[in-house]
C-alpha cells in the first residue's frame, strides 16, 4: 500500500538499490531525517519495508548479506574501475586497501599479480589474496563486523598505522564538492582516514553514483589523497574542487586529467 508520493520513490529507491540508510533517503528525497524516519513508519507498520540500524529494507533481501547485495549494485562499473587500478600496480609491491565493495573487486582483479604485500581489515580481501602467488597478506585485528566481515576500531587504526606502502587504496560512500569524502560510519572515516595517509600513492575508488551524496561522517578535504578513480567524469563542482587541490582524476576506459 502507498501512502503519499514520498513513500512511492522510497519504494522505487529501494527496488533499485535493495537497502538504503535513512541519513541517505533524506539526502535523496531532499527532506529532514526526521521526516523520512515519518515516511518510514507506516511502510515498516504494513510490512512493506523492514527496519534495521539505521537503514532500510525490502522484506524479500533481508536475508541477504548487505555486503553481498551492495557487491551486485553497479558491479560493471566497480569491475572497471578496480581493472583499471588494478593496471597501474606492479608486481612486488605493496598495498592498503579497506572494506568496500569496488576494493574487493580490486583484490580480484589484483589475482593476477605476483609478490604483493596487502594490508587491510578486510577479511573478503584478505581470503582472496593470501596464500596465493607468493603474496604477503597482513589483516589488522579487532572485533569482525557481522555484514562485512570487516575489522574497525582502534587497534585496526594502530595496526596499519605501522606501515608505509605505495598504494593506498580506499572506497567511499559519499563525495560532496564542500566537505569532500564523506562515509556513514565513524569508525569506517576513521580507517579510512589513516590508510590513506600512509601511501606514497593514495586513491579513492568509487561509482559515479557517489558523487553529490552527504554522508554523516567527514573522511577528508580533497587536498586529503592524490587520486580519484571513478567510471564517469564527476560533476562540474566536484571535479573544480579536486583540480584546485591538485588531485587527478581517472576515468575507467577514458583518459585521466
Amino acid at each position: 500500500m502507498i501512502h503519499s508520493k514520498r513513500h512511492g520513490e522510497i519504494l522505487r529507491l529501494l527496488n533499485e538499490e535493495g537497502t538504503i540508510t535513512i541519513a541517505s533517503l533524506a539526502d535523496r528525497l531532499g527532506v529532514s531525517l526526521e521526516t523520512v524516519r515519518r515516511d518510514v513508519k507506516p511502510l515498516t507498520n504494513d510490512g512493506s519495508i523492514l527496519k534495521m540500524h539505521g537503514a532500510v529494507s525490502l522484506p524479500a533481501m533481508a536475508g541477504e548479506a548487505p555486503f553481498e547485495r551492495r557487491m551486485r549494485e553497479n558491479a560493471d562499473a566497480k569491475r572497471a574501475i578496480a581493472r583499471m587500478v588494478a593496471a597501474t600496480i606492479r608486481d612486488g609491491e605493496s598495498v592498503m586497501l579497506d572494506t568496500g565493495t569496488t576494493t574487493s573487486f580490486l583484490a580480484r582483479e589484483l589475482l593476477g599479480h605476483r609478490r604483493l604485500t596487502v594490508v587491510t581489515n578486510s577479511s573478503d580481501i584478505a581470503r582472496t589474496l593470501a596464500t596465493v602467488n607468493g603474496n604477503k597478506v597482513y589483516m589488522a585485528g579487532g572485533e569482525l563486523r557481522s555484514d562485512s566481515g570487516a575489522a574497525f576500531g582502534v587497534s585496526a587504526i594502530d595496526f596499519v598505522s605501522r606501515f608505509s606502502v605505495s598504494h593506498a587504496v580506499i572506497s567511499i560512500g559519499a563525495v560532496d564538492a564542500v566537505a569532500g569524502l564523506m562515509d556513514y560510519d565513524l569508525e569506517e572515516a576513521e580507517f579510512a582516514r589513516m590508510v590513506l595517509s600512509r601511501g606514497q600513492r593514495s586513491v579513492v575508488v568509487t561509482d559515479q553514483s557517489k558523487f553529490g551524496r552527504q554522508g554523516l561522517v567527514r573522511v577528508c578535504g580533497f587536498d586529503g589523497f592524490s587520486e580519484l578513480a571513478t567510471d564517469l567524469p564527476p560533476p562540474r563542482d566536484i571535479a573544480a574542487a579536486l583540480a584546485a587541490a591538485g588531485g587527478r582524476i581517472s576515468i575507467a576506459g577514458g583518459d585521466g586529467r
